[in-house]
């Protein structure tokens, strides 16, 4: 059930890879073996733990946990007592495992970065999602994600009621100020991408000024981004996109924080992107604690 919420948002093939990716995160950590654990708990111990949150904020990363016990250890049982979204609070047991006390303590601390992350994550993107409640405005993430983690943390945005922008580089045209200055031009740069791109793929220009807007809208781009515009050139620019192509989707982006987030939202644009959701966040504290040996040769 929970493994099958990432495979949801992504696809088996993504969970696949996570799969790879855990065994090698793994192996960073472990190298030749968790001497401490070999070093003072005798071969054989077994013992239950639960995972728990020490405080108040949107929990995410329980099927990866899952995942990461189940690469260390198929015969550990994990047992989720929480789901991905919900809004936990401080004392809650969001899950127990149960098996060998090695194999536990092997996988604690990877499970635990990433619930913390994933977490932070999602409790950083519910705040801004709560902040343009009642408005039409969708919020989105960016490509700005820790190396390696993209696909999680973009999950975690999805988890937190926010949405993904483009994935990498190969997914949409967008078009921002260096490939402006490196084509000559906003519709230099449109037309080179047109002759070049499937007929499926959309096409987004990142503007500074109304000029630039104006130039975007004479080339058909699908999609205009106003960059770090004051509020009332935005709406004016909404106002002139939607006039002239109101099908043209119109993302906001720059200086977006929880305090500005609203305003923004309010002068009409239809996205706000906030890199800030996957690289300026706090990771939600979560804590795993042995309750005790349970006796009998480890499975």
């Amino acid at each position: 059930m929970y493994e099958a919420q990432f495979a949801a948002a992504f696809g088996n093939s993504a969970t696949e890879m996570l799969r790879a990716q855990i065994k090698a995160w793994l192996a960073e950590d472990i190298g030749s073996g968790d001497i401490t654990s070999w070093a003072t708990i005798p071969a054989g111990t077994r013992s239950m733990a639960v995972i728990h949150v020490k405080e108040d904020g949107i929990l995410a990363g329980v099927p990866v946990a899952k995942l990461v016990f189940e690469v260390v250890d198929p015969a550990l049982e994990f047992r989720p007592l929480a789901a991905d979204g919900d809004a936990v609070t401080k004392g809650t047991i969001l899950a127990e495992v149960e098996g060998s006390t090695h194999s536990i303590l092997t996988g604690e601390r990877l499970a635990l970065n990433l619930m913390q992350r994933l977490s932070g994550i999602a409790t950083k993107t519910r705040a801004f999602v709560q902040a343009i409640e009642g408005l039409p405005t969708r919020l989105v993430d960016t490509r700005k994600t820790t190396p390696g983690h993209r696909l999680l943390e973009k999950y975690a945005v999805r988890v937190g009621g926010g949405f993904n922008h483009r994935f990498g580089l190969y997914d949409a045209v967008m078009i921002k100020d260096n490939h402006i200055k490196g084509s000559g031009g906003i519709a230099g740069a449109v037309k080179a991408a047109r002759h070049v791109i499937p007929h499926t793929m959309k096409i987004e220009v990142e503007t500074e000024s109304l000029a630039q807007v104006d130039e975007a809208l004479a080339c058909g781009t699908d999609i205009i981004m106003l960059d770090n515009m004051s509020n009332d050139l935005m709406r004016e620019a909404v106002g002139r996109i939607k006039a002239s192509s109101p099908h043209v989707i119109v993302e906001a982006s720059g200086g977006v924080n929880l305090s500005t987030i609203r305003g923004i939202a309010e002068t009409g644009v239809d996205v706000i992107s906030v890199g800030g959701l996957t690289y300026s966040f706090q990771s939600l504290d979560i804590s795993l604690d042995l309750n005790g040996k349970k006796g009998g040769p480890a499975a």
